[in-house]
């Protein structure tokens, strides 16, 4: 005879294997938005490069050709949309000022940089070349020219655009001194209504006579200077002159490109190179990677660039926003590239392909390089071109079976408990050297590696949260620099 209890075990059963094979359905498509397996081709990109259309020494055709010949198919010109710096003496700051220009895409034309890109792209169909800046959306002065300290403050906040490719795109992208909008009548009519009647009470003097006349004619004269100086109001919503104004200026320029299309990268928000003199004027531009945390709505930032770099330590700011989105409190993650800031070869003691990140591409097309990068489908590396590590894998999937599906970075999957990840990294053929390999749960540090390239690692992480949602990231130091981009894990609750 049966025990009473003995009735549910067969239900029992088939609800545990109906469960896991509901597990293992998600986990082989994956969470939506999320890649499903390593069934991607590697393609390196070089991103950050600027032409004769800014401060590069190439034209942009000549670079296409060095990067071609070095192997490259996949190109971002990232050439400033406007180097501009102006200074006007109040009251009449519009009337009497100081403006320094220098080439940029809206100096020689938007129309003109497009163009030259169509013909590369016709003259070289291999090769997909993404048009976009680097700008630099605000900056604000202290100090005086009177006393030699005059200040221009955060003029190095710079913010990468990708995918823009209209005109009108870099003409309205909303940066201090650009063409962005027009001027708002309704916002300088009360002043204009003001000099207006200002003059009509000149003029009342003027047809006195003796003093009356010449107070009549001084006043007309300042008015008619207060009256154009308030129509040459720039549009732009903040001013160089009022102090810093927190994120707003950025935030405006994020939220700008992205109803464009386009993509936004921070870049090298830890710059150590920020303060220096520029003729008469000092810039000084401090590290500011608490950028990463308080502003929203861009795709990422460089995590690998010709600069010192903190952000991407265990538990520091990159970490704080992965977990914000984990958390619910962000909508998307921030992804981290490598970026080249490239201007001529052996600049800066750096070579076009010393920074480069690596797209995984299911097909090459300009679409799906931009939905690589928005999808976080890329890792970063450094070396000394051609001499640059790879990460061959880095998944994460169920303990077993080991046929398990693997997802890749930028992707998100379903687990019971204990994710598998599982890593290799090489370099060219026949390379060595000792590496370090860091595996980063949630900002904290799992477990370090190390050994001699190449190096697989297959590592199970005992770990049951139900219902809860963590990451996995990993970085490799050594033969040159690896840093990739974060896999989320829900667990099942």
């Amino acid at each position: 005879m049966k025990k009473p209890g003995n009735r549910m075990e067969a239900p029992c059963f088939f609800l545990s294997h109906l469960f896991s094979a509901i597990l293992t359905v998600i986990a082989v498509m994956g969470l939506p938005g999320g890649p499903s397996a390593w069934a991607y081709d590697q393609v390196p990109a070089l991103v950050d490069l600027r032409t004769t259309y800014s401060d590069g020494m190439y034209d942009p055709e000549a670079l296409v050709q060095m990067a071609v010949q070095k192997g490259f198919g996949v190109i971002f010109l990232n050439d400033h949309d406007q180097m501009v710096m102006e200074y006007g003496l109040p009251p009449l700051r519009n009337l009497i000022k100081k403006r320094e220009e220098r080439n940029s895409i809206n100096k020689l034309g938007a129309e003109a940089y497009l163009a030259a890109i169509a013909g590369i792209r016709k003259k070289y169909p291999d090769v997909i070349l993404i048009p976009g800046t680097e700008s630099a959306p605000f900056y604000y002065w202290t100090g005086s020219p009177l006393t030699g300290s005059l200040t221009a403050n955060d003029h190095e906040r710079r913010i990468l655009t990708m995918g823009l490719e209209k005109a009108e795109d870099y003409r309205s992208l909303p940066v201090l001194h650009s063409p962005y909008g027009r001027v708002d009548l309704k916002a300088v009519l009360p002043a204009l209504l003001a000099f207006g009647l200002s003059f009509l009470i000149a003029l009342f003097f003027i047809f006195k006579t003796g003093i009356w006349r010449l107070i009549g004619v001084m006043l007309a004269l300042v008015n008619t200077g207060f009256f154009v100086n308030a129509l040459f109001v720039h549009p732009f919503p903040f001013d160089p002159y009022h102090g810093k104004q927190g994120m707003a200026p950025y935030q405006l320029f994020l939220d700008s490109v992205s109803q464009k299309g386009g993509l936004t990268f921070w870049n090298y928000p830890e710059t150590r190179s920020g303060v220096r003199t520029l003729g008469p004027v000092q810039l000084k531009t401090l590290p500011h990677p608490e950028v990463l945390i308080e502003t929203k709505n861009y795709t990422g930032f460089a995590a690998l660039y010709g600069d010192t770099i903190t952000i991407t330590e265990p538990g520091n700011i990159w970490d704080i926003c992965l977990n914000e989105y984990c958390r619910g409190f962000r909508e998307r993650p921030p992804w981290g590239i490598a970026t080249a800031d490239f201007h001529k070869e052996g600049g800066a003691g750096q070579n076009l392909g010393d920074f480069q990140t690596v797209l995984l591409l299911a097909e090459k097309s300009p679409a799906t390089v931009m939905a690589a990068l928005r999808n976080g489908r890329m890792y970063a590396c450094q070396g000394r071109y051609p001499q640059i590590p790879r990460l061959d894998e880095f998944t994460v999937s169920a303990a077993q079976p080991e046929a398990a599906p693997r997802m890749i970075s930028g992707g998100e999957i379903l687990l019971e408990r204990n994710p598998r990840i599982r890593i290799t990294v090489s370099g060219p053929e026949g390379a060595q050297g000792d590496v370090e390999v860091r595996l980063i749960r949630s900002g904290t540090l799992v477990k370090t590696f190390k050994g001699k390239l190449p190096l697989s690692i297959d590592h199970t992480d005992i770990l049951e949260t139900p219902g809860e949602k963590v990451y996995y990231r990993m970085d490799m130091t050594g033969y040159g620099t690896i840093v990739s981009n974060p896999i989320f894990v829900t667990f099942a609750k």
